[in-house]
């Protein structure tokens, strides 16, 4: 290995290339209690100690591949304003989570480690990097806009609680309410 790193696209790359695949063709194939790490090597073409070197275990693995998935492609649609661009990223957050297979990817995110760094610090940071993008093109139109933190808080942490623990996640009107709150002026008690 040069004194530099791993070089991008090189065999590290390649590996969680191999890796990341083969468990998602494991996913599409089987249930989730017949993937084992032995399985996914034997599918990258790399050995179990490969996998367990890099990820540490099963649970590590499955939630690095699911924060992948979890990774946005694009920026969030510009729909003209802050409360219609809000209702289109976090509609189809909800969609994309509610739906069997992503309440499963959130939950394999969710049983992983809490570091920063790893999937579940991934996931935020990805959302609240959307999040800031449609924040700072409403401030550029000259809207008043809330901190990207309210938005987490009122609007993407239930979504999140009722994907993940309730019987039904949120409806479309749900998400409607969230928005109004994030943008709802804050009222502070004088104190």
């Amino acid at each position: 290995m040069s004194p530099e790193g791993p070089r991008p696209g090189g065999r590290s790359a390649r590996v969680q290339a191999a890796v990341h695949q083969a468990v998602r063709g494991l996913q599409a194939e089987r249930p989730r209690g017949e993937i084992t790490v032995p399985r996914v090597a034997a599918r990258a073409g790399v050995t179990p100690s490969t996998v367990y070197r890099r990820w540490g275990d099963l649970t590590e693995l499955l939630a690095d591949v699911a924060a992948e998935r979890l990774r946005p492609d694009r920026p969030p649609v510009d729909a003209g304003g802050l409360r219609a661009d809000l209702l289109a990223y976090v509609g189809g957050y909800l969609e994309e989570v509610s739906s069997p297979t992503g309440r499963a990817v959130l939950r394999d995110v969710v049983a992983a480690s809490s570091a920063p760094e790893l999937p579940a610090g991934r996931c935020d940071a990805y959302v609240r990097a959307q999040l800031g993008i449609i924040v700072e093109r409403a401030r550029g139109r000259g809207e008043r806009v809330p901190p990207v933190a309210r938005i987490v808080e009122t609007v993407m942490a239930p979504i999140t609680y009722s994907v993940l623990f309730a019987s039904a996640p949120l409806a479309a009107a749900d998400v409607r309410r969230l928005v109004d709150t994030a943008l709802a002026p804050t009222v502070t008690a004088a104190g």
